[in-house]
């Protein structure tokens, strides 16, 4: 690094004014990348699964970089998933500071009142704290089922799903409709497609 050999792997390196080489060769930042991926159902977000099940990164083994999701959801659930090899743009995205509402469509179990949906509005205490009040917009009643939309501002592991649960109804499905004021459209199930400059914005 600027002519000096380093070998502690946590100096810290500022590509912008320093000139770093291996092996000789400059070392360049990679491009940085921004995908929305469209999750099937099946798939798990992690790079390896010990058990053999397909991961988000089968879906994406045509990407030149190497990139990370800003997010999860679960093997059950399936919609929107960013992906991104920008550190502190996954970070804005992720943190509960941030509030960045994600919104879902939800199947519920049973059919859920107007009072039961209005718990979810004003939050309700699960095992890891009260969650923040939620918007939640009934979409239509079956002769069983509830089918609704709720916007969330935190991330914790499978929160929609707990919330549910604590009206004493399962999700029969979830799907992640919107992230920020980013929509599915048209993307089909298991494609990708890069954000637009205006969504990468729009979440920055």
């Amino acid at each position: 690094m600027d002519g000096k050999k380093i070998q502690t792997p946590d100096e810290w390196v500022d590509p912008e004014r320093q000139r770093v080489t291996l092996d000789g060769k400059p070392l360049r930042a990679a491009k940085k990348i921004y995908l929305l991926l469209y999750k099937p159902k099946g798939y798990v977000t992690t790079y390896k699964d010990p058990g053999g099940r397909q991961t988000v990164y089968d879906l994406l083994k045509d990407v030149p970089e190497k990139v990370f999701s800003a997010g999860r959801l679960d093997l059950n659930s399936t919609g929107l998933l960013i992906f991104t090899n920008d550190g502190e743009f996954a970070d804005r995205i992720t943190s509960p500071e941030s509030h960045v509402p994600k919104t879902y469509l939800v199947k519920a179990s049973i059919l859920l009142s107007d009072d039961q949906l209005d718990q979810l509005r004003r939050g309700v205490a699960l095992a890891d704290g009260p969650t923040r009040p939620a918007e939640v917009k009934r979409v239509r009643n079956s002769s069983r089922y509830t089918f609704f939309e709720i916007t969330i501002t935190e991330g914790r592991n499978r929160q929609v799903r707990r919330m549910v649960e604590t009206l004493g109804a399962k999700v029969l499905k979830l799907v992640r409709t919107e992230i920020g004021s980013i929509r599915i459209g048209e993307l089909q199930i298991g494609k990708y497609r890069p954000l637009t400059e205006q969504e990468i914005r729009g979440l920055s």
